[in-house]
């Protein structure tokens, strides 16, 4: 199951990395053509996508390895690692978007060329796409990589409508408004590094072993606490590595339990874990003398 989760996950990414490719090279050729500064700058967002899209699937591939002598809990963190990558990508092109933008705001400049307006439609309902596609391939498999890619298709399409405004309005103002084309991929940019900041709140969580959010813990405690035999559960802990979770639990049982019997219980509890919580990797059941 962990195997088909990841196989959507890289197939998710070549998808929107074969797409980024074609995006990066209409939107460049519109921008420089059609003397447009947020149509450029899009573009050089949309080149970040690409590369974003080769750390997912690099980072996909990675977390995909079975776990080893040398990295026995298995390589789920790789996941994490490119979520990082990704976010901190955003929050580089919004800077490079910005800086552009100041600049050029107080320079003269010509307007943009009508024709421009004719491609940013087309790009935002091919980005919109994919970010809905990916976002719920992000959130069927659990991957923060995948999720994090789809807000970067996210933000293409949102730099895209900002170009557009800032366009139509430079076009439609004449004389004096040329600089509104600036003023929008200014506007983008803050979107963008609001995106990737956002972004890396939980792949530092994961990164750091934080307790995972939602249901999940309390579905495993449950679980653990209704297999017959069980007195009392405590110091249950669960991480996160990729898409899959790994936990620690201390099961208490009767004190006149013997040795094989309580490896039994163990066994039970493991199985009880892993079916209430398919994603559970591994599970490490330490037994106690239940204490009245």
């Amino acid at each position: 199951m962990v195997s088909a989760r990841v196989d959507r996950g890289l197939r998710a990414a070549r998808l929107g990395l074969s797409i980024n490719v074609g995006l990066v090279a209409l939107k460049l050729v519109a921008g420089v053509a059609g003397r447009s500064h947020a149509l450029v700058a899009d573009a050089v967002e949309s080149s970040l996508d690409v590369v974003s899209s080769l750390v997912v699937w690099a980072g996909l591939r990675i977390t995909a390895r079975p776990a080893d002598e040398d990295y026995p809990y298995g390589y789920g963190k790789a996941e994490a690692l490119a979520t990082g990558v990704v976010a901190m990508l955003l929050v580089g092109a919004s800077a490079m978007i910005a800086t552009a933008a100041i600049r050029d705001i107080g320079s003269p400049q010509d307007a943009p060329a009508p024709f421009t307006l004719v491609v940013v439609p087309a790009v935002v309902a091919i980005k919109e796409a994919m970010y809905r596609r990916a976002c719920r391939v992000g959130r069927e498999t659990g991957s923060l990589a995948v999720q994090a890619d789809a807000w970067h298709h996210r933000s293409d399409a949102i730099t895209s409508v900002a170009a557009f405004v800032g366009i139509a309005v430079a076009i439609a103002g004449g004389p004096g408004w040329e600089s509104a084309d600036d003023w929008a991929a200014l506007a983008a940019a803050a979107i963008i590094a609001f995106n990737g900041f956002r972004l890396l709140r939980p792949t530092l969580a994961d990164l750091m072993d934080r307790r995972p959010d939602g249901p999940v813990v309390d579905r495993i405690a449950a679980a653990a606490r209704a297999v017959e035999g069980v007195r009392a559960t405590e110091k249950l802990r669960v991480r996160k590595l990729g898409t899959t979770y790994f936990v620690d639990i201390h099961v208490q049982a009767d004190s006149e339990m013997t040795l094989f019997d309580a490896h039994v219980l163990s066994g039970k509890v493991k199985g009880a874990i892993h079916d209430a919580v398919p994603d559970v990797a591994g599970v490490l059941v330490h037994m106690e003398p239940y204490c009245f």
